[in-house]
C-alpha cells in the first residue's frame, strides 16, 4: 500500500471475494430457504480450494511487494538490522496480509481434517484477521490528520461491520441477513480501498487546494491550509455516503436478480411435487371410496344370497 496499485490490487481482491460470497449466499438461500446454513468460504466445482488459494496467493504477493519489491534496497531493514521509520507502514500492511494468509491456510487444513467445529473455527480466525486489520489501520503509522487519514477512518467503520458480522455468524450460522451484510461489507472494503488508491494518488482527482508531497520515501496527499483540509474531509465523507447508497442498492438488486433466477425454479418444482402429491392423495381417497362401496355392496349381495336360507332354517 502507500501507492495507487498498493490500494487498488488488494481492494480488487476484497471485492472479488466479497462478490463471490454474496453470490453464493444468495443462491444457497434462494434454493434452500428452510435449511440454509452459511459457510465461511465456498468451494468451486473444478478446484475445491480455489478461493483459499486465491487469498493465499494474493497475500504472498502483497507481502513480497511490501517488504522486498517496493523498498529501494529490496529489503525492509536498515543497515543495523532495525526497521526504519519510512518502512513501518510496509510492515503494518504485510501483517494484515499475513493474518489473512493464516486464515486461508487454516481454513484449508480444517476442511481437510473435517472436524465438527471447522466452520466455527474458520469464522473465528476470519474474525481475528478483521480485528488485526482494524487494529493496524486504527494505529497506523502514517498521518491521520490529512485526507488519507479521513479515508482510513471511514474504512475502519466497514472493517468493524465485517468483524461484528463474522463473530455473529459463529453463533447464528442459519441467519442469511448476517451473511448478506458480511459479504456486502467485504465488497465495500474492496471498493473503498480502490477508491482510496485512485483519489489519493492521482493528482487530477485530489480535492481543490490539495497536492501530492514526497515524505519519507513515498508520496502523501497534503492540503494547502485548514480551509482546504476541512473541505477535502467533507468531500470524502460525502463520497463515502454516496458509495453506501450505491453499494446497498446494487446489493439488493443483485439479490432480487438471483432470487428470480434460482428461487422460482425451486418453487416451480415444489409446486409440481405438491400437485402430484395432491393427485396421489385424491386417487387414494377415490380408491378408498370404491373399496368401501365395493365392500358394502358385496356385503349386501351376500346378505341377499344368505337371507332366504337363513329364513328357511
Amino acid at each position: 500500500m502507500g501507492t495507487l496499485m498498493g490500494h487498488v490490487a488488494p481492494g480488487f481482491g476484497f471485492f472479488i471475494v466479497g462478490l463471490w460470497h454474496l453470490y453464493n449466499h444468495i443462491k444457497l438461500h434462494a434454493q434452500y430457504p428452510n435449511s440454509y446454513t452459511s459457510l465461511p468460504w465456498f468451494p468451486t466445482s473444478k478446484i475445491r480450494y480455489f478461493e483459499l488459494f486465491l487469498i493465499m496467493g494474493g497475500c504472498v504477493a502483497s507481502i513480497a511487494m511490501e517488504l522486498f519489491i517496493s523498498p529501494d534496497r529490496h529489503q525492509p531493514f536498515d543497515s543495523d538490522g532495525t526497521i526504519p521509520s519510512n518502512h513501518l507502514h510496509n510492515f503494518e500492511h504485510s501483517n494484515i496480509s499475513l493474518t489473512f494468509f493464516v486464515y486461508a491456510a487454516f481454513a484449508l487444513a480444517l476442511d481437510k481434517v473435517g472436524t465438527k467445529a471447522q466452520h466455527g473455527l474458520t469464522q473465528l480466525i476470519g474474525a481475528i484477521a478483521f480485528a488485526q486489520m482494524f487494529l493496524l489501520f486504527h494505529f497506523h503509522s502514517t498521518d491521520h490528520m490529512g485526507p488519507e487519514g479521513q479515508y482510513h477512518l471511514l474504512l475502519q467503520i466497514v472493517i468493524v461491520i465485517s468483524l461484528a458480522t463474522t463473530l455473529m455468524g459463529i453463533g447464528n450460522p442459519k441467519s442469511f441477513i448476517i451473511s448478506f451484510v458480511r459479504s456486502v461489507s467485504i465488497i465495500f472494503q474492496g471498493v473503498w480501498l480502490m477508491v482510496m488508491g485512485f483519489m489519493l494518488w492521482t493528482p487530477e482527482l485530489l480535492p481543490k487546494g490539495c497536492f501530492l508531497h514526497l515524505e519519507e520515501g513515498h508520496k502523501v496527499a497534503r492540503c494547502s491550509g485548514d480551509e482546504a483540509l476541512y473541505r477535502a474531509k467533507s468531500l470524502i465523507v460525502l463520497q463515502f455516503s454516496w458509495y453506501v447508497v450505491g453499494i446497498t442498492s446494487l446489493a439488493v438488486l443483485f439479490y432480487l436478480f438471483l432470487v428470480k433466477a434460482y428461487g422460482e425454479k425451486v418453487e416451480y418444482a415444489s409446486l409440481i411435487k405438491e400437485e402430484e402429491q395432491e393427485g396421489e392423495d385424491f386417487e387414494d381417497i377415490e380408491s378408498q371410496k370404491k373399496r368401501k362401496i365395493g365392500n358394502s355392496t358385496s356385503f349386501i349381495q351376500m346378505g341377499k344370497v344368505f337371507s332366504p336360507i337363513d329364513m328357511e332354517r
